[in-house]
């Protein structure tokens, strides 16, 4: 794990810039938000467009120190930029992992190996959600909950 552990600064433009980039994410990263569903539910706690220090990263577990990068001709980095950002990640403590968007798009099998590869072992942020607890089921069959009978009713 490196030893940088920066101290998170999150100016208020900050959260501004997180969410326009939400609101205008492309359409593979949208696909790896749904890849990463299972994930999610499974308790590891994904965030969207966040702010890593000076970067803003596509999705971060913070918990398993995992970025994710979905990479297009949309991003606009050089091989360069990008070589600064993952070792600036790194030495974060983070683990990188970068898809192409069309890897995203047309290889959702393999995409979902490797993260389940990266988060093998790694504890969940939160317990799995849980259905919540169910109303008395009134749609027939089985499970059905009996009517009231008159005389438990009460005018």
């Amino acid at each position: 794990m490196g030893g940088g552990r920066l101290l998170r600064f999150h100016h208020p433009m900050s959260t501004r810039r997180e969410k326009e980039l939400r609101a205008n994410s492309t359409g593979p990263e949208r696909r790896m938000w749904r890849l990463l569903h299972p994930f999610r539910t499974a308790g590891h706690h994904f965030r969207r467009q966040e702010q890593i220090g000076p970067y803003y990263v596509d999705f971060a577990c913070h918990a398993a120190r995992l970025v994710i990068e979905v990479d297009g001709e949309t991003h606009g980095h050089s091989l360069e930029a990008d070589a600064l950002r993952d070792e600036f990640l790194r030495y974060e403590g983070y683990t990188v992992l970068r898809f192409a968007n069309d890897d995203v798009l047309q290889n959702e099998d393999g995409v979902f190996a490797v993260l389940s590869s990266a988060l093998a072992g790694k504890t969940p942020t939160r317990s799995p959600r849980r259905p919540p607890p169910g109303l008395p089921h009134e749609g027939g069959g089985e499970d059905a909950a009996p009517p009231p009978s008159p005389s438990t009713i009460r005018a």
